[in-house]
């Protein structure tokens, strides 16, 4: 493992500990979790791993293989607002698991991304790694629904990223082979164990060559439009509404929204055509995935896909670029770009008798629309994994 390898190059002794979260996926249900709706997801077998060891002192010293700056602060003083570094997911985490917890003993540590950064949820990973590392440390246990929420408020609250609890939930509940099925509005779910009639299938991971910060992006913008969708049809409907950052178009009935969208602002309107019919995608996905038809699966995962290009507007012509690749390209079942769509990967369903051809197909037609990424683009087979907490 190279992080256990770094930490021991730079502490001169080996890392008493070791710590992992898978990267996730999500086929359908992309851009909703955060309106509060249904996601489908698996976690796969490349992730972040940590190697770290006790620092009775309540220091925290963290090292990564993929940026230069150390960092290092107390767990008793995290500073209140970002650094606009690498490891501000982590001072984020520090803070949300102190408000809960008392915090004493602290780390020194290594972490290790296994795939390039972007459109896997590696903020997300790198949080739950970081936070169970210290809970760990400090002999702390945190229930499921606790790991979830205090990276997500890491996220939330002090990187500034508007995200839901699709990442977290992926990365904590999934099961090898199993599609996790979960509503957001009321965090239950369902882990949907493979059919006998299911065709064999492999998760393949397109990067794109493109790095770029989700909290700078246009991804906070997206999720303020659907919640000024949302507002704007319970006022139109005479609906009951209070707060704007507590509306979600999950309150909004559907025949409400048909009855009053062509009222909306197009961008709003946009948005929210999205997240309906993606709510609907993701209910006719999982029973796809019951029966074990994954064609259909796969084809409602590129309706997801064009959905997030043309409703959503999100996808960088890079990323585009690679998901119309995919649609033409024989073995693939089907499969959309991941995460917000602005920098990162595609990810697709395949089937692994057309393995080699697709790699070669895919990379052949991306690198000659985009021959300066090449040495950046890369391709990367992966098998479904157990999230943190299913092992």
């Amino acid at each position: 493992m190279r992080a256990a390898d770094v930490f021991e190059q730079i502490y001169r002794f080996s890392p008493a500990h070791t710590a992992f979260t898978p990267y996730r996926i999500c086929p359908i249900g992309a851009h909703s979790d955060h309106q509060l709706g249904k996601i489908t997801g698996f976690a796969i077998d490349k992730g972040i791993r940590l190697a770290y060891d006790l620092k009775e002192n309540g220091v925290i010293e963290m090292h990564s293989i993929q940026f230069d700056r150390r960092a290092q602060w107390h767990v008793e003083a995290t500073p209140a607002v970002k650094q606009n570094d690498w490891a501000d997911h982590l001072r984020g985490a520090t803070i949300s698991l102190r408000k809960r917890h008392p915090l004493h003993k602290g780390l020194c540590g290594v972490i290790d991304g296994e795939l390039p950064i972007g459109g896997l949820s590696s903020s997300a990973a790198v949080i739950i790694t970081f936070l169970n590392a210290l809970c760990a440390i400090n002999d702390i246990t945190l229930s499921p629904d606790e790991l979830i929420t205090i990276a997500k408020e890491a996220e939330n609250k002090y990187v500034g990223v508007a995200c839901g609890k699709l990442d977290q939930s992926c990365e904590v509940y999934c099961r090898r082979e199993h599609l996790l099925y979960m509503d957001l509005r009321d965090d239950s779910y369902e882990l949907i164990p493979p059919s006998t009639a299911m065709k064999p299938y492999k998760i393949a991971i397109f990067f794109s060559g493109l790095e770029r910060s989700l909290a700078g992006s246009a991804f906070n913008m997206r999720v303020d439009e659907c919640r000024s969708a949302a507002y704007a049809l319970k006022a139109y409907a005479g609906m009951e509404y209070g707060k704007f950052e507590e509306t979600n178009l999950r309150d909004v009935p559907h025949e409400v929204y048909l009855q009053y969208k062509d009222r909306l602002p197009d961008n709003w309107r946009k948005r929210a055509e999205h997240w309906y019919t993606e709510f609907d995608r993701v209910q006719k996905g999982a029973e796809a995935w019951r029966r074990g038809d994954i064609e259909a699966f796969g084809r409602l995962s590129f309706e997801s896909g064009r959905s997030s290009i043309y409703n959503w507007e999100t996808g960088s012509p890079e990323l585009k670029a690679l998901y119309e690749i995919m649609t033409e390209t024989d073995g693939i079942y089907g499969g959309r770009f991941s995460g917000a769509g602005f920098k990162g990967c595609c990810m697709a369903l395949i089937d692994p008798a057309y393995e080699e051809s697709i790699c070669e197909k895919v990379t052949r037609a991306y690198l000659k629309a985009f021959p300066t990424l090449e040495g950046k683009y890369s391709v990367h087979i992966c098998d479904t994994a157990d999230g943190v907490l299913s092992r």
